[in-house]
């Protein structure tokens, strides 16, 4: 499998939105050369899945650390995998910053995922003025390191590298400071450093061919850009044509 091509649509798109956005999204590329992801809203998860149309994988935004609780508006792992999907982002900036999840909430929840047989999609990333203080690899070390005993049993898990002062922005990383933040990420996960390291923030057709060409960049994780269909379909192809080496082509039929 090439480039992870992974869809964040926040608080976006209900249940008759998502499906329009499927009755549009038809890459020009073969997907057979990237893996796309969706993270839906909980309450579209199943209609996307029953209105896709090309292969994808889906997978929730958030979970609760415990299989069942009175924890009200909260959903379980084990909850998402019965509902369809396969995937859960861990420690979104958003969960971090405006909700105020911890390290140890991020380890926990990453650790719920591995039980339920999700796979993990964990975020991590340093905040402006951290980066400004020259923060960056002590940073991405902490987070790191508050999650790799949670994953260590993982038959498979990811790391999202996004740089929060380029979230909603407008701002993106440039290839060099990707490519900076992914070594930092994959030396610090040690023995699992094979783990696909995706990058997040403000991806857009524009840039995705080039950051996705950088060293150990493994595929984006794309917020504002997913909500077109016929935008994240050219960050599809564009991470088709960056896996591949070779140039965009052919036609993708649903069959």
């Amino acid at each position: 499998m090439g480039k992870v091509i992974a869809g964040n649509w926040k608080m976006h798109h209900g249940p008759a939105a998502a499906a329009a956005f499927f009755s549009r999204f038809r890459p020009r590329a073969a997907l057979d050369s990237v893996e796309i992801l969706f993270f839906p809203p909980d309450l579209s998860l199943a209609v996307s899945m029953e209105t896709v149309g090309v292969p994808a994988g889906f997978g929730v935004q958030n979970i609760h650390p415990e299989k069942a609780g009175p924890f009200t508006g909260e959903t379980s792992g084990e909850m998402a995998r019965e509902a369809g999907a396969r995937f859960a982002l861990i420690g979104h900036s958003e969960r971090r910053h405006i909700f105020g999840e911890s390290d140890a909430e991020v380890s926990a929840k990453a650790g719920a995922a591995v039980r339920a047989g999700l796979v993990p999609v964990i975020c991590v990333g340093e905040l402006l003025e951290e980066r400004r203080a020259g923060l960056l690899e002590p940073v991405l070390r902490r987070q790191i390191g508050a999650i790799v005993a949670s994953v260590a049993t993982a038959s498979r898990f990811m790391v999202a590298y996004e740089p929060v002062w380029a979230i909603g922005t407008g701002e993106t990383a440039t290839p060099g400071d990707a490519a900076e933040a992914h070594a930092i990420v994959r030396s610090a996960l040690g023995e699992l450093g094979a783990a696909p390291i995706l990058y997040g923030g403000s991806v857009k057709p524009g840039n995705a061919a080039s950051l996705m060409t950088a060293p150990d960049v493994d595929g984006v994780l794309v917020g504002g850009a997913s909500l077109d269909p016929d935008v994240f379909a050219r960050i599809a192809e564009a991470g088709a044509t960056a896996g591949s080496g070779d140039p965009v082509g052919g036609t993708w039929s649903a069959g």
